[in-house]
Order: C-alpha cells, then structure tokens, then sequence
C-alpha cells in the first residue's frame, strides 16, 4: 500500500492502521515512572487486575490511564467512543468511523476501508497506546480525531471530560450478556470457569468494573451534557439501526442531509457495519488488534452480537442474584435494566 499523504493535507478521521502501519513499538516503552503506584494498588482474580480510583483496571493498562490522565492533550473536535468491554464498541467504532468519514469513503464504495480492516485498525484504543508507550501515534492522526476508551468516566482526563470542544459517545449493554461475551472473548487467553467469572462479576471485580459503576458515570455525564455526551444502549440500536445512525451523525456534527436521505446513505452505512459484513472482514484479515500483552485475533472480536444470550448460561438463581445486585446499585439514576 502506498504511504498515506502527511496529515496536515489529511481531514479526519482516517483509518489508524493506513496512517502508522504495522509497526508494533516505533521505539516506544510501555511507562515505568508509576511502577510504586502500581504495586501499591489492591489486586484480584487470576487475571490481574488492579484497583484503581474505584475501578478494577489490567495491571498493565493502569500505567496507561495514569500516564494519559497527565499526558493527553486533546485538539478541539475530537471524538471519544466509550464503552464497557464487550458491550458493542467494535460496532460502535465502525458506525461512527462510517458517520464521520463518508465524504472520503462513501459506504457503498468497494474500496471502503471497513471492507478490508477491522474497526480497531480504524479507530485507534487511546488506553493501549499510552499503556504501550504508544501515545505518539496519535499525533499522527489528522482532525478530528476519533478514538475509543474502557476508562470509567471518572478516570478520563479533564482535559477531555471537562472539554466542551470533545465530545464523547458511550454505549453499554445489558450487564447479564456483557458477563457471558466477556468470559467467552476472556477465556481464550485464561483459565477459568463461568461460574469463577460470574462470583468476580457480583463483586464489580471484572476488567474495568464494576460495570454499574462504569454505566452510571457516563450516565450521569450524559444528563448533565447532553451536547457533550451520547448515552446509547446496544439492544436499542440492534432494535432500530437506522434511526440510531442518524442520531449519531447529528451529535458527531455530520447530519445527513436530504440529499444523503434520498441517495440511502443511513442504510448504506448500516448494511457496511452490519455484524455479518464486520465479520466476514475479520475472518478474512490476518494479525491481532489489542496491542495489549495479551493479544486477541481479529475474529476473537465477533461471536453473536445477540441480545438474552445470557439465558444459556446462567441459571435463573445467577440471573435474580445478578438483577439485584445492578439494580440496587442503579436506583435513584432513573437508568434500568429490567
């Protein structure tokens, strides 16, 4: 492939992969200064987590969220895609790269990069390159920038939280499926059972849980601003995909106009980031798209995408217990989920 045109000739957003290539490090480490707060900090389960500010965060991507809380500076128009794991943001990422990017890449076009990269060689995880060391690439990437993030919404930089000139889209998703999606992905890299996942998932002790805690925050900073912050809920975008990306467009400032309504391009985008098409892509690529020290396959991010799954795996015990747990912890923020 030919190398992109430098990025101050580039409009963003651009796929992250076509800007820095395959080059894992470029030189970089992942950050030692904060190696005493790091061991300093509570750890549980098998899969090392630390506790961190109230969220249970990887041990090695900790460093990553303290190193982005005093390092990250943030350019007017910036878009931050958040998201608990495993609760839609591969498909969030491409729906909004879709949105944002049509004028350079009509979603009908063969050539579209979504038809040849996975959404995470097109959205950069900013958590990932400042826990590799990687934050640089960043500055690579042209206006507006698009980039996703797991960190509760307590953890974000101000620079970013506080910053009227970035705006954030936050989707979530049913507590109970996210459980059985996290063990399936999770389970490829460590031992352990769905019942031991399930225990650690009542105590909020699940990668940048507790879930409700990481749900409310976004939640919370949703109502205050809604002009800075979108709240999306997964199952309602599987209901009405259409309707929800053109929700989207407006809040990312790329409305679709009648022009775009009569040609189809709401569809067009929908049908480009359906999960059969997403799939079909990862299936065919070849590497990893963590850059984490525990690397996932492209294909590792696409199982079922459906809603209720949980009932295949919990009993209905598990299920009121887990229910209760969420809702106590929910009451009085007028969010639900049952």
């Amino acid at each position: 492939m030919a190398a992109p045109p430098s990025a101050s000739i580039l409009v963003g957003p651009v796929p992250f992969k076509d800007v820095v290539g395959d080059d894992d490090d470029n030189g970089a480490a992942p950050p030692d200064e904060y190696d005493d707060i790091v061991s300093a900090l509570p750890t549980s389960t098998t899969i090392g987590l630390r506790h961190y500010h109230g969220a249970w965060v990887s041990e090695w991507r900790v460093r990553g969220v303290i190193s982005a809380q005093r390092r990250f500076v943030p350019r007017p128009g910036d878009m931050l895609l958040g998201s608990p794991p495993k609760c839609g943001t591969t498909w969030l990422k491409a729906l909004s790269f879709a949105v944002m990017a049509r004028d350079a890449y009509p979603p009908a076009g063969a050539g579209h990069p979504l038809r040849r990269l996975n959404p995470h060689d097109c959205v950069p995880f900013m958590d990932e390159l400042f826990s590799a060391g990687q934050q640089a690439k960043l500055d690579a990437l042209p206006s507006p920038r698009l980039m996703n993030t797991h960190m509760h919404h307590s953890l974000l930089p101000a620079s970013v939280a506080d910053n009227p000139a970035c705006k954030i889209v936050y989707v979530c998703r049913e507590p109970k499926d996210m459980v059985v999606s996290m063990w399936h992905f999770l389970r490829g890299a460590w031992r352990f059972t769905f019942a031991e996942l399930f225990e650690w998932a009542c105590e909020g002790k699940t990668p940048n849980g507790p879930v409700w805690e990481h749900i409310l925050g976004y939640w919370r900073a949703s109502r205050a601003a809604p002009e800075r912050v979108m709240f999306l809920r997964y199952e309602e975008m599987l209901a009405d995909p259409i309707g929800h990306v053109r929700e989207l467009a407006r809040f990312l400032g790329r409305p679709f106009s009648a022009a775009d309504e009569a040609a189809g391009l709401p569809a067009s985008v929908v049908e480009l980031c359906s999960f059969e098409a997403l799939r079909g892509v990862s299936a065919r690529s070849v590497g990893s798209c963590s850059g984490s020290r525990v690397e996932f396959s492209h294909q590792s991010y696409f199982r079922k995408g459906a809603v209720g799954d949980w009932t295949n795996h919990m009993t209905a015990d598990m299920a009121r217990r887990f229910d209760a747990i969420v809702e106590d912890k929910l009451r009085g923020s007028g969010l639900a989920f049952n």
